[in-house]
């Protein structure tokens, strides 16, 4: 897609383009050297490349399933059994990640990659004359990068709550477009304060220039989504609330009647649109091959591998009328015992993956005005009870802190949250693990260690250096 705007992207902190995990050279120049001069010559050149920015946001190894089940398989409390055979999958479930996982390694490729793009667009933006339009191309671009420089953070460095963000090493931040490679491309990890700064000054700059008309990009309220994500991770209750609150309130969006279509499987299987839960998505298509999360959470009967199944004590937290039960697909033996469970959410092999839903909003804005004292657009328990309604829970007359957070569990099980609500909320794991355990962090991809001398001595805790 779009492939001749793409040639002068590099990934691996933008020193490697190889993206499969299969191979093991080493590339310290560019995939392509093309003139960037060439490549932006028109406002038609630019809206491609940000179409492939979405793209590569949307990819396999990001957004289109890699982010979500790798931290999953990492900060999964007993909820999942992980039984397939890819050795990196293996070693996230285990605690055990090593610095040449391909994941870890595939993630880093693909963010840095997406980054050149939009460090690429933003750098040309003057060839647009029109204002508006360039107002938005800047906007988009800007979100993808604030949203990829946030996610990076969260995985390959510590929590926002575990000792100083001010000290602590989040990743490189790379602002400039790269289109050969040199000394001045060696960049240190900036602090985690830093790439957090980054990511909300992007995000702000994306929720004053997108649009608000829904679409399958980008919108003022997919900014704002992110945002809310951020202040809740930072303990800024009132920001947090405030956040999601406009985009509960832009009555752009609406849950859906039934839970169970927020996740729909046609037959046959094939890219559909987004819902009307949906405040961003990864768009997965045909031409972009598939959706990771079905692979490894999909049966054979739904092009997947069925490496993950999920326990019968997770299944236990629902109430037997929970209609989210039914995006689970319960076995028993012959003497009517729990056999296996398997989630449905990914039995569409080319389904977009629901990065941010509205209910994640509500859920945000509950807990966000509880721990604050506040009522911001709504009470915690109005808020929570809106999402149990839609379940056909039974309501709540109620709710305190742990009723909130359990119900972020219900409500957003394997959707990439795990192991980021875990750490927030100091919890911990099977073996002991706690919340701020080293081995709840990614480790810096090996090869960008040999790539970048900036890096010597910057490997995360665990891991040697």
């Amino acid at each position: 897609m779009i492939l001749r705007y793409r040639k002068y992207l590099f990934a691996a902190l933008i020193f490697t383009t190889m993206l499969s995990s299969c191979s093991d050279k080493l590339e310290l120049d560019p995939y392509d050297n093309v003139d960037e001069e060439k490549a932006f010559k028109t406002e038609k050149d630019i809206k491609a490349a940000l179409i492939g920015a979405y793209a590569d946001l949307g990819s396999s190894n990001f957004y289109g399933g890699r982010t979500t089940l790798c931290t999953d398989l990492l900060g999964n409390d007993a909820h999942l059994r992980f039984s397939g055979t890819y050795s990196g999958y293996i070693e996230l479930y285990n605690k055990a990640m090593t610095v040449t996982n391909d994941y870890a390694t595939d993630i880093w490729l693909r963010a840095y990659r997406t980054i050149n793009t939009t460090n690429n667009i933003l750098a040309k933006l003057a060839i647009i004359a029109d204002e508006d339009s360039r107002a938005e191309i800047e906007a988009g671009a800007k979100f993808i990068r604030g949203t990829v420089y946030f996610e990076m953070a969260r995985m390959y460095g510590k929590a926002w709550n575990d000792g100083n963000p001010a000290t602590n090493l989040g990743v490189p931040i790379v602002l400039e477009p790269t289109t050969i490679v040199s000394e001045k491309n060696y960049v240190k990890r900036s602090t985690v304060a830093q790439v957090y700064e980054q990511a909300i000054k992007d995000l702000i700059d994306a929720k004053e220039g997108l649009p608000s008309s829904k679409s399958s990009l980008a919108t003022t309220y997919s900014a704002a989504a992110v945002l809310a994500r951020i202040y809740l991770t930072q303990e800024r209750w009132e920001e947090a609330a405030e956040e999601a609150d406009y985009v509960i309130a832009s009555d752009r969006f609406s849950l859906v009647k039934d839970y169970i279509d927020e996740f729909p499987v046609p037959d046959p299987a094939g890219p559909v649109a987004n819902t009307s839960e949906d405040v961003f998505a990864a768009q997965i298509t045909l031409q972009q091959g598939f959706n990771a999360l079905n692979e490894v959470y999909g049966t054979s009967d739904f092009a997947g591998r069925g490496d993950i199944t999920i326990n019968e004590g997770f299944l236990s937290k629902y109430e037997e009328i929970d209609d989210r039960l039914k995006v689970f697909t319960i076995s028993y033996d012959d003497d009517g015992f729990f056999d296996e469970a398997f989630c449905d959410k990914y039995n569409n092999q080319y389904g977009n993956v629901k990065t941010i839903r509205l209910a994640e909003m509500y859920l945000i804005r509950a807990e966000a005005n509880f721990r604050n004292g506040t009522a911001i657009g709504a009470t915690p328990l109005d808020d929570v009870n809106i999402i149990r309604e839609r379940a056909k829970a039974t309501p709540l007359m109620l709710v305190d802190l742990g009723v909130i957070l359990n119900e972020r569990v219900l409500e957003l099980a394997f959707e990439g949250q795990s192991l980021f609500d875990l750490k927030r909320t100091k919890g911990s794991i099977g073996g002991g693990i706690q919340w701020n355990s080293p081995k709840l962090v990614f480790p810096i991809p090996q090869r960008e260690m040999d790539a970048n001398p900036a890096l010597k001595g910057q490997q995360n805790e665990g891991y040697g250096n």
